[in-house]
């Protein structure tokens, strides 16, 4: 539970890049910014907000996060094709 101020209200989450009053989490690094710290990523459904951080680090598009999701789902529908496969070559016996 976050610690209380005087007033009883919850403190304001800070930017990790400036220290202003964060607007809400980087969509990559989960580190709250401001709107100064941050840019948009382009396309998609809804708009993100990445940090100017994870900017330098990797781009402004979530598209290899996605790329990696759609991998590994590829990869387990795939076995489990192979394992339907086995079960078919198994029960014409």
């Amino acid at each position: 539970m976050p610690s209380l101020m005087s007033d009883g209200g919850v403190p304001d989450a800070r930017c990790q890049l400036c220290g202003k009053t964060a607007v809400g989490p980087c969509a990559r690094c989960r580190t709250p910014v401001c709107g100064d710290c941050c840019e948009l990523t382009a396309g998609g459904a809804t708009s993100f907000a990445i940090c100017l951080t994870c900017v330098k680090h990797g781009g402004r598009s979530l598209t290899p996060a996605y790329r990696g999701l759609v991998l590994w789902i590829g990869a387990i529908i795939l076995g489990l094709a192979a394992i339907a496969g086995l079960v078919v070559v198994a029960t014409r016996r």
